[in-house]
């Protein structure tokens, strides 16, 4: 499977003239984390990445036929790791799930099977797919994310681009340790220049993050333009540098946008996966 570096060449942003209908991987358009990663510093020189954690998606509008034509309906979760080499461009993957609308399958596993087989080579490394079928639909929950909302300060707002010279911390001060989040995540699609809507919850142990800086910092990524992860992992990079954590973790969750959530979450240390909850805005 081709890997792309050019965003510019993915089906975002372009009329798609017949929506396919029939199983359809080439659909999928690969694209590599590197030269993101490389603005924020993070090169093929370094032995590892700065940080562990996952992209977690969820897929509201997924389809298939049974072998009897009958339509089955489910909700998807992917779990993509954050070594993976590529990301998939959003729009690319939808037109892929549409792909399975006319598509006959003899079971449910089956159609897991082949998304966990198509997805993971288009990213290059082996992704977790769950299905959730209609009889479990009453029981997904709703959740806001937990911590000290920010949003409660009444702050002048006036840099729009991320400006991580806003950060500052209490770096000769004792330690604290605790979680923070914001609603006012805003950034806009890489390609469309569409806005993305998020939360965003940061968890952390180390000298005090000054909370009106940190907000504004949230707020200046309002003007700008790059895909969910990259915008996650360059919040994670910034606030490693700046703010010095002995320990961090980032996760945001966005709104959805063609039937499809996307959720990075960045962690400086091992730890569990946040539960992939959806809050009332997704």
């Amino acid at each position: 499977m081709t890997v792309h570096t050019d965003p510019a060449d993915s089906p975002l942003g372009r009329t798609v003239a017949t929506y396919r209908d029939t199983y359809a991987p080439e659909l999928l358009y690969p694209m590599s984390r590197t030269p993101k990663r490389e603005e924020l510093g993070i090169t093929a020189a370094n032995s590892r990445l700065p940080f562990l954690g996952a992209d977690l998606w969820t897929a509201f509008e997924l389809s298939w036929l049974t072998l009897r034509g009958k339509p089955e309906v489910a909700l998807a979760t992917f779990t993509v790791p954050c070594e993976s080499p590529n990301i998939i461009e959003s729009k690319s993957l939808k037109l892929y799930l549409n792909s399975f609308n006319m598509t006959r399958f003899e079971s449910v596993e089956a159609v897991r099977a082949v998304l966990v087989r198509d997805l993971s080579a288009a990213t290059g490394v082996r992704i977790g797919v769950k299905l959730v079928l209609p009889e479990a639909f009453d029981a997904q929950p709703i959740h806001e994310l937990s911590g000290l909302c920010l949003d409660r300060m009444d702050i002048d707002c006036d840099v729009f681009q991320p400006a991580p010279e806003l950060l500052t911390a209490a770096l000769d001060e004792l330690p604290v340790t605790e979680t923070l989040t914001s609603n006012l995540l805003k950034s806009n699609c890489l390609v469309t220049g569409q806005p993305d809507w998020g939360s965003v919850q940061i968890t952390y142990s180390g000298p005090q993050i000054d909370q009106a800086s940190l907000l504004r910092y949230l707020v200046s990524f309002r003007g700008h333009n790059e895909f969910h992860e990259q915008c996650v992992e360059r919040i994670y990079m910034d606030l490693l540098t700046r703010c010095q954590p002995v320990k961090l973790q980032v996760y945001a969750r966005y709104t959805r946008r063609g039937g499809l959530d996307i959720n990075p979450w960045r962690s400086s240390y091992p730890a569990a996966a946040p539960v992939n909850v959806r809050t009332a805005r997704q």
